[in-house]
């Protein structure tokens, strides 16, 4: 079994490798975060773009719909009701404005989603956290190393070792 750097588990490092290994886990770690914030930032893109969507809608609802809903309307109203055909073409188009405000109120809900969606916030918050930690990071120290016994200094081991194979 190896440490990320290829030497053996157990094994001394050098300063420069353990450098090296903290430098590429930085590195992985900061593309993550990149990542991450690409990701939350399509999710509040997406998001935008449907209230955009139900914005437009509303409008041209609003638009399209008007000559022929408030004839359409304004006629059953008379034919129904034998009201003045005035009042009946203005409660026509309070139906087309009241659809047009239910519209628009979808549209504003999305777009307070849209705003309250701070993942690229969270994920600069959360650089600033790590590059936080590591600047007060301060090595443990070191036990002193023991001498080991005559029949396990590494002249030994590796003696044995040339002697089995």
């Amino acid at each position: 079994m190896s440490a990320p750097d290829g030497s053996p588990v157990g094994a001394e490092r050098s300063i420069g490798q353990l450098f090296a290994t903290a430098t590429a886990e930085m590195s992985a770690l900061v593309h993550d975060e990149i990542a991450l914030a690409k990701a939350q930032l399509r999710q509040d893109v997406k998001r935008g773009a449907t209230s955009g969507g139900a914005f437009m809608a509303a409008g041209v609802l609003l638009l399209f719909s008007l000559p022929m809903l408030n004839f359409a309307l304004a006629y059953g109203i008379r034919t129904w009701s034998g009201w003045n055909l005035a009042v009946c073409f203005l409660l026509s188009f309070a139906a087309n404005v009241l659809i047009a405000g239910l519209l628009g109120l979808i549209g504003v809900v999305f777009a307070k989603k849209t705003k309250q969606g701070r993942g690229p916030q969270k994920v600069a918050a959360s650089v600033k956290e790590t590059a936080g930690v590591l600047q007060n990071a301060r090595p443990h120290p070191r036990p002193q190393r023991k001498e080991l016994p005559q029949d396990r200094a590494p002249e030994a081991i590796e003696a044995v070792a040339r002697s089995s194979s």
